[in-house]
């Protein structure tokens, strides 16, 4: 059987509006949040950028870096961030375009 992960994530918008999330389906929550078919803050300030992630084998990890980043400072968000993503690039931008292009 396949070994599952779960991830911690930050989704951003164009001005830098943060949002951060767990998911068992980074690819499937990412594609809900370009979508913005889940109403909510995401949707509202359209936070559809997938900026940064961990991913983790334990759902309690996943969960536990979740509410210790959303304890930080927007600062020290932004800093890491910034560690492996200096230029705020989409990690996502790619994702299903294989598809697309048939």
């Amino acid at each position: 059987m396949p070994e599952r992960y779960y991830c911690t994530y930050i989704v951003a918008n164009k001005s830098r509006t943060l949002y951060i999330g767990v998911t068992g389906d980074l690819f499937c929550r990412v594609m809900q949040h370009r979508s913005g078919e889940t109403e909510g803050f995401t949707a509202k300030y359209r936070c559809n950028r997938l900026v940064w992630f961990e991913r983790y084998v334990s759902p309690d990890a996943a969960i536990a870096r979740e509410k210790q980043l959303k304890g930080w400072g927007r600062a020290k968000k932004i800093a890491l961030i910034e560690r492996d993503n200096p230029t705020w690039e989409d990690l996502s931008e790619e994702w299903g375009k294989s598809f697309l292009t048939k």
